[in-house]
């Protein structure tokens, strides 16, 4: 029998020649993610770096993007403290305030590779599976001990099987199939297993990927992953990545699944996902006419360059409801400059929306773009659990860009095909 994704790259990084679903597997992460969250990680250990300091260098990236810039003196001196760790230890993956939302830096700045395993102390670290890498979130106590030994341990994943095949229709993105899956399998009914997508992969560009791949803990997805293939080659030699620099990964043809799952993309319709659960997912066409008062554009769901372009298609020359609170949040430096270079920031802008820094911000109610009691945002995040923008008393209603930005036009949920 062959082995899946996971089993081939658990194996290779153990130096075994296969591994089952269930193994137990002692591995080397080429890469370990923190973010504003590094300065309560150092905490927990901090005689044991003074002692024995960060077992490899170049493990760590760290990049401040949750409350940036600092939004109190607490977060200030958080920040202050990772500057001054990041210095006396020589760590050379350090991004500060302002690069962007640290999941699409650990992808643009090329740490996340086909067939490399990455962790991070944050759980949507799921989406490097866009380009072919196994990568997963832990805890921080986890990531505190990888500091010093380097090492981690991992069971071995069982695999749902995901083929898809067809194209989007106009108006549909990745946004609305993944929300449709997950409506499918529920919140919970992939925990702890990996996923993998097949078939018509070629349908999907690779900001695409990211989205369907960042969202794969919200299934409880363990990893969530896609092939090799030329479009995945492309996207890396644009980013500067050389070819000899890694090796894809992927299942065995034989490989064995414990479900398998079949979508034809050209049936997929706009959906969200309404509170307080990421799962209660229904067509946009079942709840058009429900009133919102705020509309986010952005994280690091969806705030990539595509993203914000199909938003700005559809409100370029149009004006966002006087009723609404368009807020837009580019996932990093990067894609701002490519935004405002091309227009799309002008035309978004325009039409009413609300620049913020590159960042997490409102996505967590950490910082900008806090809900008040009995307020609702149409939101391109990943989450919609109640209190996730910063009141327990507000709701969150998961979509994509196209259905944020036809929605924030008439202040009410709005299928995005009425306005294509």
């Amino acid at each position: 029998m062959g082995m899946t994704f996971a089993q081939k790259v658990l194996a290779r990084a153990a130096g075994l020649d296969s591994v089952v679903p269930g193994q137990i597997v002692a591995v080397k992460p080429d890469h370990l993610l923190t973010h504003d969250n590094t300065a309560a990680i150092i905490g927990k250990i901090g005689d044991e770096l003074e002692k024995y300091g960060v077992v490899r260098k170049g493990m760590p990236i760290i990049v401040l993007d949750h409350v940036t810039p600092a939004a109190n003196e607490k977060t200030a001196t958080g920040h202050a403290n990772i500057r001054k760790f990041v210095a006396a230890h020589g760590l050379p993956n350090f991004y500060d305030v302002g690069t962007g939302v640290c999941h699409q830096v650990v992808v643009e700045k090329g740490h996340a590779l086909p067939g490399k395993i990455l962790v991070g102390s944050d759980s949507h670290t799921c989406s490097y599976g866009a380009v072919n890498a196994f990568s997963t979130g832990i805890d921080r106590t986890e990531a505190a001990a990888l500091l010093l030994v380097g090492e981690t341990w991992f069971r071995v994943p069982p695999t749902i099987r995901i083929t898809l095949k067809g194209k989007f229709q106009p108006g549909v993105s990745a946004k609305d199939l993944i929300l449709t899956i997950i409506g499918d399998i529920s919140a919970g009914g992939a925990t702890y297993q990996a996923v993998e997508f097949h078939g018509d992969i070629g349908a999907l560009t690779i900001e695409d990927r990211f989205v369907v791949a960042n969202m794969g803990i919200e299934m409880g997805g363990k990893i969530a992953v896609f092939p090799f293939d030329a479009t995945t080659e492309e996207y890396l030699t644009s980013i500067g990545a050389d070819r000899s620099s890694y090796e894809p990964v992927w299942a065995d043809s034989d490989a064995e699944y414990i479900r398998e799952l079949r979508y034809d993309l050209g049936e997929i319709v706009p959906v969200v996902a309404l509170p307080h659960k990421v799962d209660n997912v229904t067509p946009v066409s079942e709840v058009e006419g429900m009133e919102i008062n705020q509309a986010l554009l952005g994280t690091c769901t969806n705030g990539r360059l595509s993203d914000l372009r199909a938003a700005a298609a559809i409100l370029d020359g149009k004006t966002v409801s006087p009723k609404v609170r368009l807020l837009v949040l580019p996932a990093s430096r990067e894609v701002l400059e490519a935004a405002l270079a091309d227009g799309t920031i002008a035309k978004l802008v325009r039409a009413g929306g609300v620049l913020l820094p590159t960042g997490c911000g409102p996505c967590l109610g950490a910082h900008q773009g806090v809900l008040a009691p009995g307020e609702r945002c149409l939101s391109t995040a990943n989450r919609n659990f109640k209190g996730r923008m910063g009141c327990k008393d507000a709701e969150t209603v998961l979509a994509s860009p196209e259905t944020v930005a036809a929605s924030a036009i008439s202040g009410v949920i709005t299928d995005p095909r009425k306005a294509a």
